[in-house]
């Protein structure tokens, strides 16, 4: 599975889980242009993909909490423990701040 992360209307880079791994690699085109600044300051552009085993902090705090995720997860029927899932099906508008996350380039 793969989330394609924007900022505004910006191409920022590329969301996946992939083997229990999440991986975000920020797009090659977007950080050529010295004008676009990275997403979170615990995210610094770089070329080489951030991998963790958790889905990094700053996307997990674009989640919806309490009430408003377990609103979401029955009506999406998404486990309220896949992470990913719900990154994938709710963050692609009305976030907190300008950064997205969509299933479609």
């Amino acid at each position: 599975m793969k989330g394609y992360v924007y900022d505004e209307e910006t191409f920022v880079g590329e969301i996946s889980l992939e083997n229990g791994h999440y991986i975000f690699q920020y797009d090659s085109t977007f950080l050529e242009n010295s004008q676009n600044f990275a997403i979170s300051l615990t995210l610094p552009k770089r070329q080489e993909p951030y991998i963790s085993e958790n889905l990094h902090p700053f996307f997990s705090n674009i989640l919806a909490e309490g009430n408003l995720k377990k609103l979401q997860c029955k009506q999406l029927k998404i486990d309220e423990e896949d992470e990913f899932t719900r990154l994938l099906k709710t963050a692609h508008s009305d976030t907190i701040g300008a950064i997205t996350v969509r299933e479609e380039r």
